[in-house]
């Protein structure tokens, strides 16, 4: 049985009779989440009963196979269970990072774990590179949901916190009347502690659209006890087999692309490439540079497998294969028509052969509209599968790294369509992607792109550097966003930080020649320091 078969099948049970896993896949079936009162009645004494089992040397692999379920009795964790991996996939979402790695779980791997569990029992999804922050997919959560979820999902277990009687004390003044109020405690412990700092900016929960998490995030917030979070919230996704295969695809494209930080690496000839923003990685898979078959890393989440395995990813991959058959089935069936249509021109003008002539070309006709019906098909299918994996979004860009001496990697470039839009200059390399994103429109055919090497012969000369006085010790990484021969946005970053010198690099890359094109193309290189 295939990997994704294997989960298919561990996605649809059997589950633990009595277990949260069986409650949370029977609701997940009838399209229903839990409400704030009753997460908090689940996870607040699981805190307690946690927090008293690691303090007395436990170490737990916890996940909701392993949490024993009843809606009169609340949750309890079968602790003689918690001793191993689980199988089933939503299971092994909730574990930390190093918990998938083989370590045994901690206080701060329990801390992570009660943090994804909340985040299935309110929206019905599991933690992951596709997950949306909650208040997205269920309007209405206090915020200081999302504070909560945003520091105990932290995958840095050295940035995480710790301490599971704060979170429990946290997760009581979300609905104080849910559950009995658990020991006293400081919940600064969420934020710091004597030899650490909580850095959200690692939180494997998206950053919110408008701003990104930073260290030191403003406190907890006071949590309103309104009637609205005493009621059951409706709004988990139907099962998958109830919805259409084009809707669902182009939800998972807009969730992977609700974060945008560089966090995935794909390794291909033995060399790593990354990382990328999930857009830059779709863009890369749509126009053919990284298949099924190369490897794929997640540095926040910490795995890595074939993007076949990632069921994030394989669905864009598989959908790109399927043009590419489809225009090669295309080509193929057209030359064949092609030939044996000289080929009856040939004998017709054998006057013996004149009636059999006649028979083939009939039945070439009848054939090729048959084919032309099936080809119509196939075609409507690619076109709605294109709109998702090659619309403005995730048309083909240049994004790659390189040292200093090291050309630039990837591949051809895909021809594009018309109509791009003209960029003004003085924007940063990010937001100039992001603007010429949200302004494309499809239009006519324009010559073929440009490859990478094209960028790479400018970018990475780096005779420019020169002007600047770049110390030999630092580190250069320039991201380049180039349309119609010029650079409109540029990014520059050094290690150490030197601000005066990243505005004199970038102004040099804005005024260098690059090879013309109207579709706007993202080149990346880095200069190691010496």
């Amino acid at each position: 049985m295939s990997t994704q078969a294997q989960a298919s099948s561990l996605l649809t049970g059997p589950f633990p009779p009595g277990s949260l896993r069986a409650e949370l896949e029977a609701r997940r079936s009838a399209g229903r989440a839990f409400s704030v009162r009753e997460a908090t009645s689940i996870l607040v004494p699981l805190c307690t009963q946690l927090a008293g089992l690691h303090e007395a040397g436990q170490r737990l692999v916890v996940h909701p196979s392993v949490v024993r379920y009843s809606a009169t009795t609340g949750a309890q964790l079968v602790a003689g269970n918690a001793q191993r991996q689980p199988e089933h996939p939503r299971d092994r979402a909730c574990l930390a990072r190093e918990e998938r790695s083989g370590s045994d779980g901690d206080q701060r791997s329990s801390v992570y774990t009660i943090g994804a569990i909340l985040y299935e029992l309110l929206t019905g999804q599991s933690v992951g590179p596709a997950m949306r922050r909650p208040t997205e997919l269920v309007p209405g959560l206090p915020p200081s949901v999302e504070v909560i979820l945003g520091k105990a999902l932290v995958a840095d277990p050295s940035h995480r916190p710790h301490d599971l009687h704060a979170l429990a004390q946290a997760l009581h003044n979300l609905a104080p009347g849910a559950s009995a109020a658990p020991p006293q405690a400081d919940e600064s412990h969420l934020d710091h502690d004597t030899d650490f700092e909580v850095d959200v900016s690692l939180s494997m929960l998206p950053p919110p659209p408008t701003t990104a998490g930073a260290p030191g995030q403003a406190r907890l917030a006071a949590a309103s006890t309104d009637a609205p979070y005493s009621v059951p919230i409706r709004g988990a996704q139907p099962p998958p087999s109830q919805q259409d295969p084009t809707r669902r695809l182009a939800d998972l494209k807009a969730a992977l692309e609700s974060d945008p930080r560089p966090r995935y690496v794909v390794i291909k000839d033995g060399m790593d490439h990354g990382p990328f923003s999930a857009v830059e990685l779709l863009q890369q898979i749509a126009s053919g540079v990284f298949k099924v078959h190369h490897a794929l890393r997640d540095v926040l989440g910490g795995e890595e497998r074939q993007i076949k395995d990632w069921d994030e990813f394989a669905p864009f991959a598989d959908q790109t294969q399927l043009n590419r058959d489809i225009a090669h089935e295309k080509k193929t069936f057209e030359a064949v028509v092609a030939a044996e249509t000289k080929t009856t021109r040939t004998k017709a003008v054998v006057a013996s052969t004149v009636v059999g002539a006649l028979v083939v070309a009939i039945g070439g006709s009848f054939a090729y509209r048959g084919y032309q019906r099936h080809q119509a098909e196939l075609e409507a299918q690619g076109q709605r599968a294109d709109q998702i994996v090659s619309d403005g979004s995730l048309a083909p860009s240049v994004s790659a790294r390189s040292h200093a001496g090291r050309p630039m990697g990837g591949g051809p470039r895909a021809a594009g369509g018309g109509n791009y839009p003209i960029l003004s200059g003085s924007m940063s390399c990010e937001g100039a992607q992001a603007r010429y994103v949200e302004e494309y429109k499809m239009g006519n055919e324009t010559p073929p792109d440009l490859t990478a090497g094209a960028y790479g012969a400018v970018l990475n000369k780096g005779g420019y550097l020169n002007a600047c006085g770049v110390p030999q010790s630092t580190e250069v990484n320039i991201c380049a966003a180039v349309q119609n021969g010029r650079a409109v946005g540029v990014t520059v970053t050094t290690s150490p930080p030197n601000p005066g010198v990243s505005s004199c690099i970038a102004a040099q890359v804005r005024g260098l020649p690059f090879p013309s094109h109207p579709r706007l193309d993202v080149a990346r290189t880095t200069f190691a320091a010496n």
